[in-house]
């Protein structure tokens, strides 16, 4: 074999190599692809629309970073004085920022990430798979993604999330880890919520069992969220922005971050704290409290770079509980879980957004 044969052959050789990485590589992109919602696809007319009209970004860089109020819940355990604080910061939470931050919670580390770990491989599957009707054995629709209401990028999210009713999770294998490890977590939670709902309701004169007669473990619901890289970070949202239909929201989240609030008519971006869990008051607590306790509007911008999972736990009533306000004169009629959600259902049809509390003021 002459020389220019030879180097030909090795030339040829190393070829076949990089011929064979590629192939590697580009079945890695096509698995990686083949878990992501098809984002592209679903909102390629929104996408296109605002690159010709050149839409302003609906979101803003610079925001400030602020810590929530943090409640050591071990101080309930302490003397009289220590606990009767504790109980009056919580309120005051409640009151000026409608969010808070807490540790020393009983919910056990392990359990936690057991339950992040759980919730990524759930998400890690393909999107054939978590499309379908009986994803999980679950109610259809639980598995979510985007915004299927979306009109413009402003009401875009790009996100994906499964959403859980407790009442669903025997319909799951039995021999399921993610079942054990949610029912395992919904016991946590759902106690930790009904001690922390009890603890606010001092503050403002309901009775104490309010929250036992009204809320069941099974009334409430648990929604895993999947953050996807997005490649237009400052155009949508996570999550666009929204109050939560619930008594009391507990979150646990990463070290990521993209949580914002509206506090002061601005908003302002919440530093994450892994360490802690994210309390919010909701709709329904407001109302009951007669507007004392703060439902906020809040969000969660979008990152280019990092996925971030959340899981969120909403402390729910009945849906035939009739809630009304716990003092006279009331800014709110009396309505039942089931009034308020078929309102937000026709809202949404209608307008494309929930109104909210604002339709049953008085």
């Amino acid at each position: 074999m002459s020389l220019h044969c030879q180097k030909s052959a090795k030339g040829d050789k190393v070829n076949t190599h990089k011929f064979k990485a590629d192939i590697h590589q580009d079945r890695e992109d096509s698995e990686a692809m083949a878990i992501e919602p098809p984002f592209f696809e679903k909102y390629k007319a929104i996408l296109q629309s605002s690159a010709n009209e050149k839409e302003k970004p609906s979101t803003v860089e610079g925001f400030d970073e602020l810590e929530l109020p943090l409640i050591d819940l071990s101080h309930l355990n302490l003397g009289q004085l220590e606990r009767q604080e504790c109980i009056e910061k919580m309120g005051q939470a409640a009151i000026e920022w409608g969010f808070f931050q807490i540790v020393n919670h009983g919910v056990p580390d392990e359990l936690l990430n057991r339950l992040k770990q759980e919730q990524i491989k759930v998400f890690q599957q393909p999107f054939d798979k978590k499309s379908e009707s009986n994803f999980l054995n679950l109610s259809v629709q639980s598995y979510r993604w985007g915004n299927p209401l979306a009109t413009s990028l402003r009401n875009l999210s790009w996100s994906e999330a499964l959403h859980i009713s407790l009442k669903d999770i025997s319909k799951m294998d039995e021999y399921n880890k993610l079942r054990s490890t949610i029912e395992e977590y919904a016991e946590k939670a759902n106690f930790l919520a009904q001690r922390l709902a009890e603890y606010l309701a001092q503050n403002l004169g309901i009775k104490a069992n309010y929250f036992q007669e009204n809320c069941s473990p099974s009334s409430s619901s648990l929604r895993m969220n999947r953050y996807p890289p997005c490649p237009y970070p400052s155009m949508m949202f996570g999550i666009i922005p929204h109050t939560d239909t619930d008594f009391l929201t507990i979150v646990s989240q990463d070290q990521v971050g993209g949580l914002q609030l509206k506090r002061n008519g601005r908003w302002v971006s919440v530093k994450p704290n892994p360490k802690a869990l994210v309390v919010n008051i909701g709709d329904f607590y407001q109302a009951l409290s007669n507007g004392v306790y703060k439902s906020i509007t809040h969000r969660v911008i979008a990152n280019q770079e990092t996925e971030r999972y959340t899981a969120a736990y909403f402390y729910c009533p009945t849906y035939e509980t009739v809630i009304g306000s716990c003092s006279k004169p009331s800014l709110y009629k009396k309505f039942s879980f089931k009034e308020y959600r078929e309102q937000i259902q026709k809202d949404v049809k209608a307008t494309g957004d929930k109104v909210g509390l604002s339709r049953f003021l008085l």
